[in-house]
């Protein structure tokens, strides 16, 4: 088993890393080959939404090697893919900046359940309502 030196947590788009920042200052303070992590990040996630930042969790090794693992995107950013807005409401539960339904908090819920660690899929989708509410998205049936 490789000694684990640091972890990184970074969010990128898909198929657009590149050595400039945030991503290149973060991987060369911990001596990673810039180049080999962007070609690798790009060709895996390349078939992806290029609109959706995915968070990334770089781990470096003392020997400078890697490993990634890419997570699904942010509950909110997948909220504010379904209801069709740029931003939440910034006076929520007074006003709401859009409308989502019952079948896309499951949809939202299958993406996300297994990055929230959670034991079902109700309990996921009562998360992600509450999220939405959070953000001033009405859940309509």
């Amino acid at each position: 088993m490789k000694k684990i030196l640091g972890e990184i947590k970074l969010q990128i788009f898909p198929g657009k890393a590149n050595p400039a920042p945030p991503i290149g200052p973060a991987l060369g303070q911990k001596g990673v080959n810039i180049g080999d992590f962007c070609k690798q990040f790009n060709d895996k996630t390349k078939d992806k939404d290029p609109d959706m930042k995915l968070p990334v969790l770089v781990k470096v090794y003392a020997d400078r090697t890697f490993s990634f693992t890419i997570k699904s995107p942010p509950v909110s950013s997948l909220l504010k893919k379904h209801a069709g807005i740029k931003k939440g409401s910034s006076t929520p539960g007074k006003e709401f900046s859009g409308t989502i339904t019952e079948s896309d908090v499951l949809s939202i819920a299958k993406i996300k359940f297994l990055d929230m660690g959670l034991d079902s899929e109700e309990t996921a989708k009562k998360v992600i309502k509450g999220t939405a509410l959070s953000m001033g998205i009405k859940i309509v049936n």
